[in-house]
C-alpha cells in the first residue's frame, strides 16, 4: 500500500509538472519560483545519480529531473523578462549561485542527518515552494505560470507522500 501511495504521489507530481510546462510556454513565463526550481532539481539529481532510491521510485525520480530541466528552460527563457527589478548581467550569476547553494544545502542536509530516502529536504522545500508559490502569485498579481490544476495536483502529490511516509 505505501509504494502504492508513492507511486500515486508520483504521478500527482508529474502531473504537477506537465501542467507547469504547458502553462508557462502558454503565458510565455516560468511557473516555478528560482529557489524551489533549484532546490527541486539539485533534490532530483542527487536522489536520482548520487544516491539513487530504488525502483519504481528511481524511475519517478529521473522523470522529474528531466520535467524539471524543462522547466529551468522555461526560466532561463523567460526569467529576464519577468524579473526586471534584477540587472540583465546578474541574471545568469544569481542563478547559478541559486543553483549551487540549493544543491548543497540539500546534499549536506542529506548527510547531516543519514537521510538517505531525502525525506527531511523533499518535506522542507515543499513547504518552502508552497510558500513560493504564494508570493509569486501575490507578487505577479496575475496566475500566469500557474492554474487551480496546478496547485490542486500539487496539494495531491503532497498529501499522498505525507500518508505514505506517516505509515511507512
Amino acid at each position: 500500500m505505501v509504494t502504492n501511495l508513492f507511486l500515486a504521489s508520483g504521478v500527482f507530481w508529474i502531473l504537477t509538472y506537465i501542467l507547469l510546462i504547458k502553462r508557462g510556454f502558454e503565458d510565455q513565463t516560468y511557473g516555478m519560483p528560482l529557489v524551489a526550481l533549484c532546490a527541486n532539481i539539485s533534490w532530483e539529481f542527487i536522489f536520482s545519480f548520487l544516491h539513487p532510491h530504488q525502483p519504481p521510485q528511481l524511475q519517478v525520480n529521473i522523470v522529474w529531473f528531466f520535467l524539471d530541466v524543462i522547466i529551468l528552460f522555461e526560466f532561463l527563457k523567460f526569467g529576464q523578462s519577468e524579473l526586471r527589478y534584477l540587472p540583465k548581467k546578474l541574471f545568469f550569476p544569481i542563478f547559478l549561485l541559486t543553483l549551487v547553494v540549493s544543491f548543497f544545502c540539500v546534499l549536506f542536509i542529506t548527510y547531516e542527518f543519514h537521510d538517505w530516502s531525502g525525506a527531511y529536504t523533499a518535506f522542507g522545500q515543499n513547504l518552502m515552494m508552497s510558500i513560493l508559490f504564494i508570493d509569486m502569485l501575490v507578487k505577479r498579481n496575475a496566475l500566469r505560470g500557474q492554474s487551480i490544476f496546478i496547485a490542486l495536483f500539487k496539494m495531491m502529490g503532497t498529501l499522498l507522500a505525507s500518508f505514505g511516509f506517516y505509515l511507512s
